[in-house]
């Protein structure tokens, strides 16, 4: 159980030394992670007995117990547990430069060879599989699909871990695996890759390259990470992932210029005559 969330929960209840010690933890959560239950107990003004009794109100067997938990609480890191600071106004200019840095790092970072491999990898493929878990990467997974699919490309996105190790079970040489990830730390993941691996897919894996899904990639497409302590705001990184997708959709179009034209003009065919409006609107929606 989230100890601070405990803690937090509880506090208007408390009194005397609970409510002392509750008060010394959430107002540095960092020192209480690390202090010793002397240090804290000290901090507080109670005895080591008043620390015994506030563990067992935390629902904690002893004080090893509580001094776990709390050090796992501060494993977030201090940008989301220090008070909310008031961001710079207007932040608006800010969120934008961060966008812009982003997008700038990664087209400034990106390995021209490994995107020449990765384009050959898809442009071959004989079926392709996006798979993205949790914030952006689920969202970009099936962005992969619609940018490729309008050029004529097998391909589809999945979110789920357990419909995604069935898919690796089915996949043969000629399959090619996109797999995206911001943090590259998906516990499913590995597993999965691993399998689609042991029937012949290829990997291509758009993720820190640090990471732990880079060294299961037969290609590996690296996003940088570049954190602010604005909790408070999208991160920017999942921009680079997105200008990494187009990069890689536009030169897979270029491959086969007369190709992707024609059928990109099918698609917007389609879609006009759908929408009854005019030639300059985007191919998509």
């Amino acid at each position: 159980m989230d100890i601070l969330y405990l803690i937090r929960s509880r506090r208007e209840k408390l009194s005397g030394n609970a409510a002392r010690i509750a008060e010394a933890v959430l107002d540095d959560v960092a020192f209480a992670a690390a202090a010793s239950i002397d240090q804290l107990a000290n901090k507080a003004g109670v005895s080591k007995a008043a620390m015994s009794r506030f563990a067992r109100l935390m629902d904690c067997d002893d004080l090893r117990e509580l001094r776990l938990k709390l050090a796992r609480a501060s494993r977030v890191g201090q940008r989301f547990l220090a008070g909310a600071a008031t961001p710079v106004s207007p932040f608006h200019g800010q969120m934008l430069a961060d966008i812009e840095t982003s997008l700038r790092r990664h087209l400034d970072g990106l390995d021209r060879a490994r995107l020449e491999a990765a384009v050959d990898l898809l442009a071959g493929a004989r079926r392709i599989h996006a798979f993205g878990m949790g914030g952006c990467s689920t969202v970009f997974s099936m962005e992969v699909q619609y940018r490729l699919v309008r050029l004529g490309y097998p391909v589809s996105a999945y979110h789920d871990p357990v419909m995604m190790r069935m898919v690796a079970s089915t996949c043969a040489e000629g399959d090619v695996l996109i797999v995206l990830s911001l943090t590259g730390a998906l516990p499913d993941m590995p597993d999965i890759l691993r399998l689609a691996r042991g029937y012949g897919a290829r990997i291509l894996a758009i993720t820190r390259e640090d990471g732990p899904l880079a060294p299961l990639a037969d290609v590996v497409l690296g996003l940088h990470l570049d954190e602010t302590d604005f909790i408070h705001k999208p991160t920017a990184a999942r921009y680079g992932m997105l200008l990494v997708i187009d990069l890689l959709a536009t030169e897979l179009a270029l491959r086969n210029v007369d190709a992707s034209q024609e059928l990109l003009r099918r698609a917007k065919l389609a879609l006009d005559e759908y929408r009854q409006d005019g030639d300059r609107l985007p191919l998509g929606d």
